[in-house]
This record gives C-alpha cells, sequence and structure tokens, in this order.
C-alpha cells in the first residue's frame, strides 16, 4: 500500500529574499527515480543569476556596516535558525514525502533527515549564541606592557555546493553553521534532487530571514556551480561531492586563494573480527552499506572477515539481505528504493558487470528486482573472490554493492583496510575491546566506528584524509569553517615605547 504521492510545488530561484524566475527562463525536469515519470520542474540558473545572488549575499553581509547579520549578535541569528528548525518539524511529512520522491531514498530514512535537519538547525543556534560569550577570549601575553584578545568574524560570503544523497541535510550541515557565524551564503544543490532545498527558501522566506543572508540557485553544475565556485566576490567554497568534482572547485579556487573544504568519495572498510555475534555483526554490515539505498560517501563498502568466520558469515548476510524490503520509498516498511537517477543506474550496473568480467564471484543480487519492471531499482548486491587489483575493491560505486575479502590476523586486516586512496570512514566489529582500540588507531580515516557503521550525530566532527577531502563538519569544527580569527593586541602602559633616541627639543 504506498502512501499518496504529493504534488510538487513549483518555485523559482530565492535571491535577496524574492522568489526569481531564472534570466534565460530555463527549467530542468524532476525525474522520480521510483516510476521513471517527469513529476515536475525546477529552475535553472546561469552564470548572470550567480552574478545577483552573489552580490545580495555580499550587500547583506555588509548592508549597515554589517549590523543586520554580520555583525549582530550570536543570539539574534539563532532566532532565525531556531524559527527555520520549528518550520522544519511543521512541515515534515511533507518535506520527507517530497524528499522521498525527488530521491528515491525510504520514506522512514526521509523523515529521520527531517528530523536531523530540524536538529541541526537548532544546535547551530546554540552554538551562536555560546559564540558571544567567546569573543575576546584574551591571549596570555609575555609582555605586561600588551594584552591581546582574539575576535571571531565571520568569513563573508560563502558558496556552499551540495550532493544529492541527502539534498536537504547535507545543505543543512553547510547552511546552519554558516549562518550561525554571520556569513551569507549562495546554496547550490545538486540539479539532481533541488526540491527540497526550494522548500527551505520558501521557509527562511516565512521566517523572516533578512533579505539576501541565504540564496538558494538551482541548476546544472557546468552552468550555474562552476561561475559560483570561480566567483571573485566569494570568500569560500564548502563542497560535499565527489573527488573529481572537489579536485576541479579546488584548482579554480586556487587562482584567488580562496579557502575550500572538501568533503568527498570514500571507500570505507568494514572489518569483523571472529568473535562477535555474527547476526548483529550482519545488520550492521548491511546497514552500513545498504542505508540510503547504498548512495553514501562513508559507506563501509569494504568488508573484511576474519576467514573462520566467512563461510558462515556469507551465509548470514545473504538470508538479511534476501529480507531487506525493496519497494516504492512511500509504501510502508521500505527500506531499499530505487538509485537517483537513470545516469547512477547504468553507472552501478556497469560496476557489477565489470566486478564479473574481472573474477569476481556475484553472491547474492546484482539485478533489477523482479518484482519492479519501472524505476531504477538495483537488488542489494554482495561480490566475493575480490581481489586488490579489481575496480570494485579500488572505486567507489555509491550504489547498494557490497564487495568482500578474506584476512587471517590483526595486522593483515588493518593493511587491507588502510589499502585505498580515501580515508573518510571505517568500522571495526569484534567483542575485543582493546583490540577494537588498537585498530582504531590504526585506521587511516576520519570517522571511526566501533561495533556499528553509519551513525551521525551533528554534535561530533565529521570529515576525511587522503581524496576523502580535508576540513571537519558539524560540531564546533563545522562553526570553525566559517569563522575567521582575528588577533587585537594592545599596547598597555603609559610609559613611551622607547625604542628610538627622542630628538632634542628645538630651541625656542
Amino acid at each position: 500500500m504506498s502512501t499518496m504521492a504529493i504534488p510538487i510545488p513549483s518555485r523559482q530561484l530565492y535571491i535577496d529574499g524574492e522568489w526569481r524566475e531564472p534570466l534565460q527562463r530555463k527549467r530542468l525536469p524532476i525525474i522520480n527515480p521510483t516510476t521513471e515519470e517527469i513529476i515536475g520542474d525546477f529552475p535553472a540558473a546561469t552564470a548572470e543569476d550567480v552574478e545577483l545572488a552573489v552580490d545580495a549575499a555580499r550587500r547583506a553581509f555588509s548592508r549597515n556596516k554589517g549590523r543586520d547579520w554580520a555583525s549582530t549578535s550570536g543570539a539574534y541569528r539563532a532566532k532565525y535558525l531556531r524559527a527555520i528548525a520549528a518550520k522544519v518539524i511543521e512541515r515534515k511529512s511533507e518535506l520527507a514525502k517530497l524528499e522521498a520522491l525527488d530521491c528515491g531514498k525510504p520514506l522512514d530514512e526521509a523523515a529521520w533527515d527531517m528530523d536531523d535537519v530540524a536538529g541541526c538547525f537548532e544546535y547551530y543556534a546554540g552554538l551562536a549564541e555560546v559564540l558571544d560569550t567567546k569573543q575576546k577570549a584574551p591571549l596570555s601575553l609575555p609582555m605586561e606592557t600588551f594584552k591581546g584578545h582574539v575576535l571571531k568574524e565571520p568569513l563573508g560570503v560563502i558558496a556552499l555546493i551540495t550532493p544529492w544523497n541527502y539534498p536537504l541535510l547535507m545543505a543543512t550541515w553547510k547552511v546552519a553553521p554558516a549562518l550561525a557565524a554571520g556569513c551569507t551564503a549562495i546554496l547550490k544543490p545538486s540539479e539532481l534532487a533541488s526540491v527540497t532545498c526550494l522548500e527551505l527558501a520558501d521557509i527562511c522566506k516565512e521566517v523572516g530571514l533578512p533579505a539576501g543572508v541565504l540564496n538558494i540557485v538551482t541548476g546544472l553544475g557546468a552552468e550555474a556551480g562552476a561561475p559560483l565556485a570561480a566567483h571573485p566576490h566569494v570568500d569560500k567554497i564548502a563542497f560535499t561531492g565527489s573527488s573529481l568534482t572537489g579536485s576541479k572547485i579546488m584548482a579554480s579556487a586556487a587562482q584567488m586563494v580562496k579557502p575550500v573544504s572538501l568533503e568527498l568519495g570514500g571507500k570505507s572498510p568494514i572489518v569483523v573480527f571472529e568473535d562477535v555475534d555474527l547476526d548483529k555483526a550482519a545488520e550492521w554490515t548491511l546497514f552500513g552499506c545498504f542505508w540510503t539505498n547504498g548512495q553514501i560517501c562513508s559507506a563501509t563498502s569494504r568488508l573484511l572477515v576474519h576467514e573462520s568466520i566467512a563461510a558462515e558469515f556469507l551465509e548470514k548476510l545473504v538470508n538479511w539481505t534476501r529480507n531487506i524490503k525493496i519497494s516504492d520509498p512511500l509504501e510502508e516498511g521500505c527500506r531499499l528504493g530505487p538509485v537517483v537517477s537513470e545516469g547512477q543506474y547504468e553507472k552501478i550496473k556497469k560496476f557489477i558487470q565489470t566486478a564479473k568480467s574481472e573474477g569476481a564471484t556475484v553472491l547474492c543480487g546484482g539485478n533489477r528486482p523482479q518484482h519492479l519492471e519501472k524505476g531504477y531499482f538495483i537488488q542489494p548486491t554482495i561480490i566475493t573472490g575480490v581481489d586488490t587489483s579489481m575496480q570494485i575493491w579500488r572505486e567507489e560505486v555509491f550504489g547498494p554493492v557490497l564487495c568482500v575479502k578474506t584476512f587471517s590476523n590483526e595486522d593483515e586486516a588493518i593493511e587491507l583496510a588502510n589499502d585505498t586512496h580515501y580515508g573518510l570512514g571505517a568500522a571495526v566489529i569484534s567483542n575485543d575491546l582493546e583490540r577494537c582500540e588498537r585498530v582504531t588507531k590504526a585506521f587511516r580515516a576520519g570517522i571511526v566506528w566501533v561495533n556499528c557503521s553509519q551513525p551521525c550525530f551533528c554534535q561530533a566532527p565529521w570529515g576525511g584524509i587522503k581524496r576523502s577531502g580535508f576540513g571537519r563538519e558539524l560540531g564546533e569544527w563545522g562553526l570553525e569553517n566559517y569563522l575567521s580569527v582575528k588577533q587585537v593586541t594592545q599596547y598597555n602602559s603609559d610609559e613611551p615605547w622607547g625604542w628610538y633616541q627622542a630628538p632634542a627639543n628645538p630651541k625656542l
């Protein structure tokens, strides 16, 4: 029984607190990945619209000498963030349905996302208030004649470029701290899923967020994202997406020595030792790779399992996998929906095909589910007989595909776990907590999960090393991303400095 789909609101770009039609009047189709049908359209910005949005953000930042936003108290900005959080909760069921229709994630997950969106705005409202108390933090200096303190000030106008796997949540991870810090921003969501970000614009309008503080421009990466990333009046770029695009953004920012923070791809390991409860470990292993339809940058998509339990553990995994409900995301109890687009669908199928041709074995899944004729559905897939030279071991699939390798001892497990260009997440599952601690320290990654995979809290830092990018989002670290540190040193004595000899008084 499928929940009623709801109509997609028709929106324009959100610039300077107003809805604006794109200057070239272009719109792009919204395709429901479950039915493959066009269910609406959204505005496609081009360079001239980006120009207007950056200009609006620049004006909002400096308007009234910054007294409208940038240099207000954190408490003042917090009121708006809390108002946005309240509206998200008020509209939760509608927003969750729009998210599920737009990107294909199960409705239960989309609803969970909306709780997290509201929680993240609330959390950064709290940090904005705390920011007030931390200003003018004194420095301890070695000379009594000087005193010093530190001011934390907003960096300026920020370009926020976000992905389609958690459309509203990933936008919020950037919007909430940027606004809390006193920055103004231009958000460019992914062209594959922009619906809920345009609803965020509607919420900002409704709560009366000052004009130009947040501008939302939708459109293609090449037509809207690229001119935004290269704009000389943007002070920083925060990007979440593929490593390839991340590297292009960094190169473009380098021309103007512009700071970037990048949250990119991953090929994260999950290491399962021989002393575990197999069912518990099986569920976490599947959740770590098949949640969000497998489209998650931190997916623990490389399973390393101890050889002594491998056969039994894989049998468990297959049984659990066959039990996952694959359906229309709006259907009650759905746990795996379609992937986001036809392009992604074809890409994932090609990965599975290549793995087979390189000699790996598809243990289960690998095809489209038989009961679903339409939609970009791929069965959750487990691939064994994997060699470290294979594409499936090295490259990010971004779909519900788990590859498996066995190990014989802890050292080998660690070596295999770290055998990747990426370094976002890593998980270890074992009842021996001392071993967990050793492995945690040995992992080369920004995030480690012990006896679980993928839980994410807005209080904890998020980000990676190596080709997974740099910088941290969430927690207090997420706020620092948008703050500039200003040193203030004051001479504090009635005595003259006395470095140069004073000139003799001229004769009267």
